[in-house]
């Protein structure tokens, strides 16, 4: 399955209202003529995206294993912002910004989720590490249901490097681990901040963690030890928007 194509109602139309212009072309199910699918077409025309009707069955072909809900569409290739681009961006942040750090998430849909989250809490960025971590596949745009064409992405060749220069910008740095003594509930999150999670089972890495200002965890009061890092995303970065009264 090509990486540059994405599929389901939500983020088909979010790539086309934030970024018609990167959108390529879209695929529609012939057999599909209700008023949702009706939208996207309607918002196509508008962006003067070119449109195909199809059986699904070539659907199934073009994003297989993944449920397309009747439309696939084509992104046009876009540059992956990077450490550069990063710096430019931290030098016009607002004055309390809210980050998003995922240090090594491998499964597309746990990436994707992250991502919805970050969009729902209003996060003005997410960095990613280039090396072990999922891309931004299909699969993780689905999930993300649109927010991965609403976020602005970071991809960077070193994180460590890339958390420092973070803190070199006034942003504090909140890892979150389960081993930390800190509960999230109690830390005072109202500063500039990039909330830092890890990967699924490891968490975060050890050189990530010696970078963080301060690690906080969520409180676990049944059996289990910790929560899915989507979960985890969500808890976290919707007590940032509690405590700062958004």
């Amino acid at each position: 399955m090509e990486e540059n194509l994405i599929c389901g109602l939500h983020a088909v139309l979010a790539a086309l209202k934030n970024n018609p212009q990167g959108v390529e072309e879209i695929w529609t199910s012939d057999s599909r003529a209700d008023k949702r699918i009706g939208r996207i077409i309607e918002t196509a025309r508008a962006a003067r995206v070119k449109i195909h009707k199809t059986p699904r069955a070539a659907l199934d072909r073009m994003v297989e294993g993944v449920r397309h809900q009747g439309v696939v569409a084509r992104l046009r290739a876009t540059p992956v912002r990077n450490e550069h681009d990063l710096e430019v961006f931290l030098a016009n942040l607002p004055e309390q910004p809210l980050l998003l750090v995922l240090d090594g998430v491998q499964d597309p849909h746990n990436l994707g989720a992250c991502l919805r989250s970050a969009d729902a809490a209003g996060v003005q960025a997410v960095i990613l590490p280039r090396e072990h971590t999922a891309p931004l596949s299909a699969v993780a745009r689905r999930a993300a249901s649109g927010a991965a064409e609403s976020l602005v992405i970071f991809q960077v060749i070193n994180l460590a490097r890339c958390l420092r220069a973070l803190k070199v910008a006034g942003i504090w740095l909140v890892g979150a681990s389960q081993e930390a003594d800190t509960d999230i509930f109690r830390a005072d999150l109202c500063r500039p901040l990039a909330l830092v999670l890890g990967g699924e089972g490891k968490g975060l890495r050890r050189l990530t963690q010696e970078e963080c200002d301060m690690r906080v965890r969520i409180p676990m009061a049944g059996t289990v030890e910790s929560l899915n890092v989507s979960v985890a995303a969500g808890v976290c970065l919707f007590e940032v928007v509690r405590q700062r009264g958004v």
